[in-house]
C-alpha cells in the first residue's frame, strides 16, 4: 500500500505501519482507522482496495510530509525574523524549550562524543 508516495509497510500492524508518514503518529493513526473502521491490528497486505482508499483519502485530508514540513520551517523562519528568544535560540544552534546546556544538549550543539572518555582530558601525574 501507498500513500503519497511513501510505501506502508505490509508485514507491520496498521497502526503502527501508518506512522512511517511524517506527520502521523500512533494516536492519530488509531483516530484515523476509527473513522474508518478498521481494527488496528489488521496489516497492510490483508486490507481491501476500498479500504486502503478510505484510509488514502483521510490521511491526504491532513497536512503531512512535504506541507508540514515547510510548514514548521516557516514557523521557525518567522521565529527568527522577529529576533523572539525561540528564534534566537534555533539560529545559535541551541536548544530551545528550556533544556539546560551545562550538560546533555551535546547533540543540538553538534558536540557528539562517540565514545565515553574520548572527550575528556586526564590529569597529568607530574
Amino acid at each position: 500500500m501507498r500513500i503519497l508516495g511513501i510505501t506502508i509497510p505490509n508485514e507491520k500492524r496498521l497502526d503502527i505501519g501508518l506512522t512511517v508518514l511524517f506527520g502521523i503518529g500512533r494516536e492519530r493513526a488509531r483516530t484515523i482507522l476509527k473513522q474508518v473502521a478498521i481494527d488496528a491490528s489488521v496489516k497492510a497486505k490483508d486490507l481491501t482496495p476500498e479500504q486502503e482508499n478510505e484510509i488514502r483519502k483521510i490521511v491526504e485530508g491532513h497536512t503531512i510530509e512535504g506541507n508540514l514540513k515547510r510548514e514548521i520551517a516557516s514557523n521557525v523562519k518567522r521565529l527568527k525574523d522577529i529576533k523572539a528568544y525561540r528564534g534566537i535560540r534555533h539560529m545559535k544552534k541551541l536548544p530551545v524549550n528550556g533544556q539546560r546546556t551545562k550538560t546533555n544538549s551535546r547533540t543540538v550543539r553538534g558536540n557528539v562524543r562517540k565514545t565515553m572518555g574520548s572527550g575528556k582530558r586526564k590529569e597529568s601525574k607530574t
